[in-house]
């Protein structure tokens, strides 16, 4: 069973935390998954840095050209994840952009994935069309999922062809702004969370952008199965090293 599904076996909200690969310096990236999992975080998502990231907000997009002026690439990821699975038992998914992973060939990438243990990619730029055309098969061949954002102005038709496309969770944007901490969630947000939780979805459904506090980690789990850290958690490793990390989840959950 693929690690992600297996995660939302138990009845627990999940933590999910993002980070740019590569940042704040290029050999980070073992140490910070390795700082999570033993600070009691559910899920990693690493981020592939890219040029160009376009939904992301200031202190991603300023982490991954960090990361890219530090000589962070694809391959190097995978170097770096070669024997990730020696120490981690938490599902691990790779999000990035379309274009560094069409660059390196979509069956290679997802090859290497299923090689290093990563279980599911999160593309924000490529269509759930052509991915159930062109893709979808590939990434059964190599066991890796793939999940799908959705945002407030997502319509319910697509929402539901998404589910249908969809396996692992759907990633329910918070808002239609670029990621970014903000320290509460609006009346206008908290009916999207409860519009998408009653639809029913065959998919779990993950809250993220905008996470970054106690409060606002509770808010989406009340109407979700676990919440996703980006931007808060970039900006505290910049602040405060690596080795504080367990201090960073503990304001958050508790």
């Amino acid at each position: 069973m693929n690690r992600i599904v297996k995660s939302f076996k138990g009845k627990k909200k999940l933590l999910s935390i993002y980070f740019t690969a590569g940042f704040p310096d290029v050999d980070d990236t073992v140490d910070i998954i390795r700082n999570l999992q033993s600070s009691g975080v559910d899920m990693v998502e690493i981020g592939l840095p890219f040029s160009d990231p376009l939904a992301d907000g200031p202190t991603i997009q300023k982490s991954s050209t960090t990361a890219l002026n530090n000589g962070m690439t694809t391959s190097y990821l995978f170097s770096q994840l070669t024997k990730i699975r020696d120490s981690i038992e938490i599902p691990l998914i790779i999000m990035g952009y379309f274009n560094p992973i069409l660059q390196f060939g979509v069956e290679e990438f997802c090859r290497k994935c299923n090689e290093v243990g990563i279980d599911g990619l999160i593309i924000p730029d490529l269509p759930a069309e052509i991915f159930n055309e062109k893709y979808s098969s590939l990434f059964e061949k190599y066991e890796i999922l793939n999940m799908f954002l959705i945002t407030p102005q997502t319509s319910e038709k697509r929402i539901k062809f998404i589910d249908k496309v969809s396996k692992g969770f759907i990633y329910m944007v918070s808002s239609s702004a670029t990621t970014g901490a903000q320290n509460e969630f609006s009346d206008s947000q908290e009916d999207y969370f409860k519009r998408i939780s009653k639809l029913n979805l065959s998919n779990k459904l993950m809250v993220g952008f905008g996470i970054s506090n106690s409060k606002t980690y509770k808010s989406a789990i009340s109407f979700s199965d676990g919440a996703i850290i980006g931007s808060a958690f970039i900006k505290y490793i910049e602040d405060n090293g690596l080795y504080s990390i367990k201090n960073f989840i503990k304001k958050i959950t508790n």
